[in-house]
């Protein structure tokens, strides 16, 4: 008899990154960082091909290093924080010839859009100091905000948008294996 046994991992909030870059004025890029995030993934292997992926992150919690910029962000003109609290996730890693991709669908304000994601595994450890076991991996992707409403936008007067529509996305994930 063989079994499809499934092994939990999370995301160690104290050890990932969820970035993120958007152009601004057409010139430079503007980055920021989502503060507050959970996730899990659940996997036959530790290889993890085929895992199920669920994440999730708090628009309250984004930071771009200006207070104001981060109220605007969590207002009704973009991310409307107090209406819609969180982004979430949800898809499967598939196992690639060069590595990973993540599949899935992605809701912001309440729109969900299939997204794929590169993934890298940098691979699993022991941590020596508590002794969980723990896998490391870098998300990477692109999407483009106004597929999930967030259209806001004034022109320059050189006719440029202040803020791009595409959205570059960096997640630097370790995961803790439960016990």
């Amino acid at each position: 008899m063989t079994t499809n046994a499934q092994t939990k991992w999370y995301i160690d909030p104290k050890h990932s990154e969820v970035k993120f870059k958007v152009r601004h004025l057409a010139i430079t890029n503007v980055g920021g960082t989502f503060k507050t995030f959970s996730g899990e993934v659940q996997a036959g292997n530790d290889g993890f091909k085929d895992a199920v992926v669920g994440f999730e992150l708090y628009t309250n919690s984004i930071d771009t290093n200006l207070a104001e910029r981060d109220g605007h962000l969590k207002s009704p003109l973009f991310f409307d924080a107090e209406k819609f609290p969180k982004i979430t996730f949800s898809g499967i890693l598939l196992k690639q010839d060069n590595g990973y991709e993540l599949d899935g669908g992605l809701t912001i304000c309440g729109i969900t859009k299939a997204v794929r994601l590169e993934v890298e595994f940098n691979g699993i450890e022991k941590d020596v100091n508590v002794g969980l076991t723990r896998a490391g991996f870098e998300v990477n992707g692109k999407i483009n905000r106004n597929d999930f409403g967030l259209t806001w936008n004034k022109l320059t007067e050189a006719g440029n948008f202040v803020v791009g529509e595409e959205v570059k996305l960096h997640f630097d994930i370790q995961l803790i294996k439960q016990a």
